[in-house]
């Protein structure tokens, strides 16, 4: 195989993708996707490959290397095909069109994408990764393009017909054979199935490869606030546990990788994302709040160093991710031999070795991945001589190559990680995590909006516009969470103007529900609109919750018959398959179970009752500051009680029913359980 090294540079090279950009030498003539692209196709009549990775995807860098980075294997491909390159961060509207496709030809899907197209940019056929030699039953990549483009010359019938079929099935209407209702009985039984599905040793669905599934993880919680039954706090727990413990977690710098390809949590797939992290941060301090458990409080605290150390902009913003490799070579960055490590701790390394699990044969191809699934014993000396080791390994790591940062900004995963610090701030109580999302939040509102409208990805001062329904979804979210711990009026009036302008430009009135794409986007071969989820949530799902969260804040009980409408819409067409639609099903038992926690007042003790309410997990609350009765809405059930309140005090309010007033913070916990057997009367609320 010859590989080219000249200084060569295709089209890719005027892109801001980091992705993008690692193949702007590739002697490959790729397009980015776009009109010039497409136009290219139709002129010469040729077959579009389509070719969708990211930046920390492992096997997209093996097929760049073994293909696109090889002279005959190009040569083939730009004699045959006009190439275009996708970021799918960048671009999820493109990767779930074609995405999509390759599951209706029955295959299971992944990255690196390897659409083959016609030159109207119809799906004809797919797979992932196509190796340079036939071996493991998968073709050769250059005898899969030499196929497929004889079948477009000589057998155009049998492209016709895959082209049909798969539009159909793309284009097919949402169907909406049946209403589909979702009570609370319903949802307790989905939380049984998926407590079921559960590993009862190691935590996370059963089997390899674990995914930290945090929207399942999320559905259990609010199960076991709904019910009051330990069983489901306690998977959680379990599967926590063995994630933060495991090699998934990086126990040296901080922060999760995107899954372990064990079923023990131990070897992980070692990039890191930002919106893995997000969710994981988020999960962490709603199981601090129920057990206080200083694993929890110790991971949340490192994750978010790390967050700032390597992932955040000097402008405010969050990059997207960490690569998997280095050096040409997976997790070579975090792995240790057992010399390495007695090389830096010299006469300390056997505690630091019998603690994380580093032997002279290692637990990972002869090198060993740090952790602690053994459990052993700590005593509060030995942590702290761990954390000093630590520290030290830490410091000789640094001076390794390190793996490659996509430095990116997206508004959705930005998103998801501001409302994060903002709930775990105010969990931990850690303020000066909430001054990051604020900076976070406000480099997205100066940098990635126009107007009403958001923008989806920012990189070195060029803005892809517009963004994407999930950008919305998550913006207003991180709206919502810094208003209610802030109380300043600016950030609900942000995320109402976010939100109309989501209704005007995504909105489907035909199913009720949100495109993924904008009315005034470009147009692609369908508009995408899958209301089930990913690694993370669906934007419609979100949106959901937000409207419940927008009824509360204001008082327009209109949102909340948005939000009925929308959990229907998505209901009607994924109530099939309710295990996709986890985070939706999160957003009904918001709808159904949502306390409000009325403080009012003003002074140091309203000021206390109110951080006492923050406290308390996000998933089952919203706190409300009403200084006075006019500071409610009219139709407010805590109205008349907040009238007669004589000083500063809480209410707890489920539907129209509130409860007495409590004045002391450290009561609030249990007023709330009164209404919700499962809330532990033990959360952090005091804690200082």
């Amino acid at each position: 195989m010859s590989v080219a090294v000249s200084t060569h540079e295709n089209r890719l090279a005027r892109e801001t993708s980091p992705y993008l950009l690692q193949h702007k030498h590739n002697p490959v003539d790729w397009w980015p996707w776009g009109p010039d692209a497409l136009a290219e196709a139709r002129a010469t009549n040729k077959p579009i490959l389509l070719s969708v990775g990211y930046a920390a995807c492992h096997w997209c860098h093996v097929m760049a290397h073994e293909s696109f980075e090889d002279e005959a294997t190009a040569r083939v491909m730009n004699e045959l095909f006009v190439n275009i390159k996708v970021d799918r961060e960048e671009r999820p509207d493109i990767d779930q069109i074609y995405m999509q496709a390759l599951h209706h030809l029955g295959e299971q899907g992944g990255w690196p994408l390897t659409m083959f197209l016609t030159p109207a940019g119809e799906p004809v056929w797919g797979g992932t990764y196509f190796p340079p030699t036939s071996r493991y039953g998968r073709p050769a990549f250059v005898d899969v393009l030499r196929e497929v483009a004889r079948l477009f010359r000589e057998e155009p019938d049998k492209i016709e017909q895959n082209r049909s079929a798969l539009m159909a099935r793309l284009s097919e209407a949402a169907r909406q054979p049946h209403r589909v209702t979702i009570g609370r009985q319903e949802l307790d039984q989905v939380a049984l199935q998926l407590g079921s599905a559960m590993d009862p040793v190691n935590g996370g669905l059963r089997g390899a490869p674990k995914f930290p599934q945090c929207t399942m993880f999320e559905n259990l919680w609010r199960a076991g606030l709904r019910t009051g039954e330990d069983r489901f706090f306690h998977i959680v727990d379990l599967t926590l546990t063995k994630i933060s413990e495991g090699g998934i977690y990086d126990h040296l710098g901080g922060g999760y990788s995107r899954y372990s390809v064990d079923d023990k949590w131990l070897v992980p797939h070692f990039e890191k994302m930002l919106y893995d992290n997000a969710q994981l941060l988020d999960l962490l301090a709603l199981a601090w709040q129920r057990t206080g458990k200083m694993l929890y409080r110790e991971r949340a605290e490192e994750t978010v160093g790390w967050l700032a150390r390597e992932m955040t902009a000097p402008e405010g913003g969050f990059y997207s991710s960490l690569d998997a490799d280095s050096e040409g070579e997976e997790g070579k960055f975090y792995v240790w031999s057992l010399a390495e490590v007695e090389q830096v701790l010299g006469e300390n390394a056997a505690l630091f070795a019998q603690h994380y699990d580093v032997t002279p044969e290692g637990n990972f191809e002869g090198h060993n991945i740090l952790n602690r699934l053994k459990g052993l014993p700590r005593s509060k000396e030995t942590d702290a001589a761990l954390g000093m080791l630590r520290s030290m390994l830490h410091k000789e790591r640094e001076k390794r190559v390190r793996p490659g940062l996509d430095d990116k900004i997206l508004a959705d995963w930005n998103g998801l990680m501001i409302a994060a610090l903002v709930h775990a701030g105010k969990a931990f109580w850690q303020p000066g995590w909430i001054d990051m999302a604020v900076r976070a939040f406000e480099f997205v509102q100066r940098n990635m909006a126009r107007g009403d409208r958001l923008g989806h990805s920012w990189r070195e001062g060029r803005l892809l516009y517009p963004g994407l329904a999930s950008d919305f979804a998550y913006m207003i979210r991180a709206a919502l969470s810094l208003y209610e711990a802030t109380g300043e009026r600016h950030y609900l009036d942000q995320a109402l103007t976010w939100q109309a302008a989501l209704d005007r430009h995504y909105a489907n009135p035909q199913t009720g529900t949100y495109f993924l794409t904008a009315d005034d986007a470009e147009g692609l071969v369908i508009r995408p609109a899958s209301t089930g989820d990913d690694a993370t949530p669906n934007p419609n799902a979100i949106t959901a919750q937000n409207l419940v969260r927008l009824a509360a804040f204001t008082g327009d009980h209109s949102f909340r018959e948005r939000a009925d409408r929308l959990i229907d819409g998505v209901l009607a067409i994924g109530g099939d398959n309710l295990f996709i639609h986890v985070a939706l099903l999160n957003a009904i038992d918001m709808r159904l179970n949502l306390a409000e926690i009325v403080v009012t007042g003003e002074g140091p003790l309203a000021e206390t009752l109110t951080n006492a309410a923050l406290a308390l997990p996000h998933v089952a609350r919203v706190v409300l500051r009403a200084p006075s009765a006019e500071a409610l809405p009219a139709s407010h059930p805590a109205q008349d009680k907040v009238r007669a309140a004589s000083g500063p005090a809480a209410f707890i309010c489920i539907g129209e029913t509130c409860s007495l007033p409590v004045t002391d913070p450290d009561r609030i916990p249990e007023a709330l359980s009164a209404f919700r057997p499962g809330q532990s009367t033990e959360a952090r609320a005091g804690a200082s």
